[in-house]
């Protein structure tokens, strides 16, 4: 396993772990605004179970290094930003502000970091090759 890779895979760890720890705790109310308002769930019901899931996901990232299991999970970790996607999306088309994405243009750039999470997962979690 190269050594850029391991980093790329225990940084991203760490950024799940955060968000994860935040999803409980103090950012609670703020995930809630990526919470589309037609999905048929209670947003802090789920902002806990993505919140639960980054935890999850940032302790496997730190804890598994080989493969077949380090490319299994990378490819978890991008499934699951891809299917929390629709949220960011749904905060654009909402405007709804959260992070401090108050503005349009600031919500619009914000999509442009899902991309980067899934390619980073799969990235930094493939064998060589």
């Amino acid at each position: 396993m190269s050594f850029v890779r391991a980093i790329g895979q225990a940084a991203l760890g760490g950024v799940l772990l955060t968000a994860g720890a935040g999803h409980l705790t103090t950012q609670r109310q703020e995930f809630q605004a990526q919470v589309p308002s037609w999905f048929p769930a209670d947003p802090d019901k789920v902002v806990l179970v993505s919140g639960v899931v980054e935890l999850a996901l940032g302790t496997a990232l730190l804890a598994t290094w080989k493969q077949p299991a380090r490319g299994l999970l990378g490819k978890a970790a991008a499934a699951f930003f891809v299917g929390v996607f629709p949220g960011n999306i749904a905060q654009f088309l909402e405007r709804k502000d959260g992070f401090g994405l108050d503005s349009d243009n600031k919500r619009a750039l914000r999509l442009l970091g899902q991309p980067v999470l899934v390619a980073w997962a799969l990235s930094a979690t493939r064998s060589r090759s």
